[in-house]
């Protein structure tokens, strides 16, 4: 059976391959504000209460096959995305041939899609639509052109805010992700294969997915940012969306904004039934801040807990069945976190945040992500089996980075179940191999035994960066205390596998 691919989707070739484990605001605006700041006040508003107070409202929007009323809304606030790359580094460079560049000679051009969001010229899309373009032009539906200027942009999401300058745009109408349900009817509109305006259709498939492909290293060895952090937790669709389709819109049959296109799980690299999109409650806060602050400003708990990809395996090695415990597992504390502040310990299952329910880590790390340092959320968990409930004021990255500072790698150490030697030249030369280390002994119940890694593995990259000492696996560790470790691997048998887990939110 071949393994399907989790791709992202950008112009007529693909940024990351990996083997996988009309329509203003209804808001009023502000009295006072100046026209730039009351165009923008309906999307980046802080919304945070207001998605938490409705997400376990149970309203479907519009009706079977309503298709025409959601595309009349949203296809004149989606736009394309023409980006251009230097001859040297950049995406070209990385990532092969793109339009216009026969044998790799010349700039490099991609094509994407964006969603206008307010009237006077933000639009977001994928980070990795216009990740180190040197250029970034965008077309809109009116053929009209614009240069775009690159306000911010978070690999951690996989988002990225840019702005034209022009007035009276037709920006798309803000929905409620909290509110989507599996079997929901949407739309996805974009520029697949740099086609004029697309519109497909389907339905919701699932919802708080973790496909493991945001800051991943690719099958071919390519780096990915050190210290990943991504946060995934996507809705899951069967509408048609193809390369071209990244950062495009998927909205709900009332033509709102529920999700931005992102990836799709393919063996060819076009579509092949599943695709995924970043929620519109997490974008909104990512946007907003990159507006704000032209950076991400992110509230850590300072909890590490089990990767969506081992999670059940996790708690039964625990001794607790995932289908009887609703709630995130915690496997440790960071000192001097807010966690460790409101009293949560190693051992506790986090059952809610803010009053909604949790199933699984992805939406629980997608919950934190919504909030910045200095917000305060409300948790409720189970110890001992007993019902409890704390709240924890979040840290910013920099005070978690300093807690980080003091854990020692020992404990660290402890949790891999796992020590490691350097690579014998002769297996080097064997399986052609320029870096490794070798795991040389697994002891029983740590993350290794748990996952099935055995001794005699060979670890080849930690979040996208070549290993080839223990050494560079202490700095590996130390960099990413806080986020997803992500490992690609050589089997003793000479098959490549890729496994991760979390360090904490």
């Amino acid at each position: 059976m071949s393994i399907p691919t989790i791709r992202l989707l950008f112009g007529g070739f693909c940024l990351l391959q990996l083997i996988s484990v009309s329509c203003t605001s209804r808001q009023e605006p502000e009295k006072g504000r100046d026209a730039d700041e009351r165009a923008a006040t309906a999307f980046f508003a802080d919304d945070t209460a207001r998605a938490a107070t409705l997400s376990d409202t149970t309203t479907v929007s519009g009706s079977i096959g309503n298709f025409v009323k959601a595309s009349k809304a949203a296809t004149p606030a989606v736009v394309h995305i023409k980006t251009i790359y230097g001859t040297s580094g950049g995406y070209a460079a990385g990532f092969g041939q793109g339009y216009g560049t026969p044998g790799g000679r010349g700039p490099a051009a991609g094509s994407g899609s964006g969603v206008l969001i307010t009237n006077n010229g933000y639009i977001a899309t994928n980070n990795h639509v216009v990740e180190n373009a040197s250029q970034i032009e965008v077309v809109l539906p009116d053929n009209r052109q614009f240069q775009a200027k690159l306000i911010g942009r978070d690999p951690n999401t996989d988002l990225a805010l840019l702005k034209i300058e022009a007035d009276s745009l037709p920006s798309i109408r803000l929905g409620n992700s909290d509110n989507v349900q599996v079997g929901e009817w949407v739309v996805a509109v974009g520029y697949p294969f740099s086609l004029n305006t697309t519109v497909t259709a389907g339905i919701v498939s699932a919802k708080a997915r973790s496909i493991g492909i945001i800051n991943r290293p690719s099958q071919n060895g390519y780096a990915a940012p050190a210290g990943n952090t991504g946060i995934e937790s996507f809705i899951q669709t069967d509408a048609a969306i193809n390369p071209g389709n990244s950062g495009g819109a998927l909205v709900n049959t009332d033509g709102e904004l529920i999700g931005i296109n992102s990836a799709i799980a393919s063996q060819t690299g076009s579509y092949a039934g599943y695709a995924f999109a970043i929620p519109v409650n997490l974008a909104r806060k990512i946007l907003g801040d990159l507006r704000k602050y032209g950076t991400v400003k992110r509230g850590l708990l300072g909890v590490s807990y089990p990767s969506p990809a081992v999670e059940a395996q996790y708690l039964l090695q625990q001794g607790l069945q995932p289908g009887v415990v609703k709630g995130v597992y915690i496997t440790g504390v960071l000192e001097n976190s807010a966690a460790a502040a409101a009293g949560l310990q190693e051992g506790d299952i986090i059952q809610s945040i803010d009053g909604v329910q949790l199933n699984s880590s992805a939406e629980f790390s997608e919950r934190v992500a919504r909030h910045r340092p200095g917000d305060v959320v409300k948790l409720t968990y189970l110890r001992n089996n007993q019902r409890r409930s704390t709240s924890a004021t979040l840290k910013g990255e920099e005070a978690t980075a300093a807690a980080r500072g003091n854990a020692s790698l020992e404990k660290i150490y402890n949790k891999l179940g796992a020590s490691f030697a350097p690579v014998p030249d002769a297996i080097k030369q064997q399986l052609n191999l320029q870096a490794g280390v070798l795991v040389r002994e697994v002891r029983r119940g740590g993350f290794f035994d748990q996952v099935g890694i055995p001794s005699g593995t060979i670890i080849a990259f930690i979040n996208g960066q070549a290993i080839d000492s223990p050494q560079d696996i202490d700095k590996a560790l130390l960099s990413a205390q806080n986020g997803i470790i992500q490992v690609l691997a050589i089997a003793p048998d000479g098959s490549r596998v890729v496994f991760d887990f979390s360090l904490g939110t």
